[in-house]
């Protein structure tokens, strides 16, 4: 992905107001993100636990969604796996994330959920640039190059899904 400044990631966002974008936390550490990794960038809001921003590149433009996360916590016993990447976590490592549709069914109060990674950096887990805890990542048959496709594929999916 290539990096992305400030107002690039304001303008992106199709399922929210301008104003609703002008107030989103951005992260801090942009110029720091290993963007050759990332097929997209997650970050979730500082101040406000539930909310949750993705931002990626989508037939030559950048696309970006807000999305909510469920606020129940789950054992540390208990594991889910994210629909994008596949990873495992224990406990909260795992979140279901709605997202308003884009255009007048968002309007309407139609949304769209999936399970992700909580703390939205599938990109990382898949390449192996960060490890998910333990049993987090099963021994796949495929290469990282087609697991990092199927990411994609997955993440375009539920972004068809949101009309975008």
């Amino acid at each position: 992905m290539r990096p992305l400044g400030e107002q690039d990631i304001r303008n992106s966002f199709v399922n929210c107001s301008q104003g609703e974008a002008k107030r989103v936390n951005l992260p801090r550490d942009l110029g720091e993100r290993p963007w050759d990794d990332l097929d997209f960038l997650g970050w979730r809001d500082p101040g406000a636990p539930d909310r949750s921003f993705l931002v990626t590149e989508r037939a030559g433009r950048t696309v970006g969604v807000t999305l909510r996360s469920s606020s129940s916590r789950r054992g540390f016993l208990h594991r889910s796996m994210c629909s994008l990447c596949l990873t495992t976590h224990p406990g909260g490592g795992v979140s279901l994330m709605t997202a308003r549709k884009a255009g007048p069914a968002g309007r309407e109060g139609n949304s769209v959920g999936l399970y992700m990674c909580t703390d939205l950096d599938c990109s990382l887990y898949v390449r192996g640039r960060k490890p998910p805890g333990p049993g987090g990542r099963f021994e796949e048959s495929l290469t990282p190059e087609q697991q990092i496709a199927r990411t994609t594929a997955n993440l375009s999916a539920f972004l068809d899904r949101l009309g975008v």
